[in-house]
C-alpha cells in the first residue's frame, strides 16, 4: 500500500501533511510513503487530478485510489483509510 503526498516547494501546510504521512508510515509497516513535487512532475499531477497542495492519495496493493484528502488529513483519518484498504487477512 502506498500513500502519495503531493507537495510544492512553498507550501506551508505541506510540512504538516508530511508529518501526518510519516507518522502513519511509522505506525503501519505495510504502508510506503512517497512524496511527489507537483512542479517537478506537472504532467503526472494533472493526469492524477491534483489541483492543490498538499494532497494525500492512498492506493491499495493494486494501485487503485482508495482515499484522497485535499489539505492536511488528520492522523486518525489517514489510519482509518489505511485500515479500510488493508486486505481482510492483514486485519485479522
Amino acid at each position: 500500500m502506498v500513500v502519495e503526498l503531493w507537495t510544492s516547494a512553498f507550501c506551508a501546510p505541506c510540512r504538516s501533511a508530511r508529518r501526518v504521512v510519516q507518522r502513519a508510515a511509522d505506525l503501519v509497516p505495510a504502508l510506503r510513503a512517497v512524496e511527489v513535487d507537483v512542479a517537478a512532475d506537472v504532467e503526472r499531477a494533472a493526469a492524477e487530478g491534483i489541483s492543490g497542495t498538499p494532497t494525500v492519495v492512498l492506493r491499495d496493493a493494486d494501485g487503485r485510489e482508495v482515499f484522497r484528502a485535499a489539505g492536511v488529513p488528520t492522523l486518525p483519518q489517514l489510519l482509518a483509510a489505511v485500515a479500510g484498504a488493508l486486505p481482510r487477512s492483514a486485519v485479522t
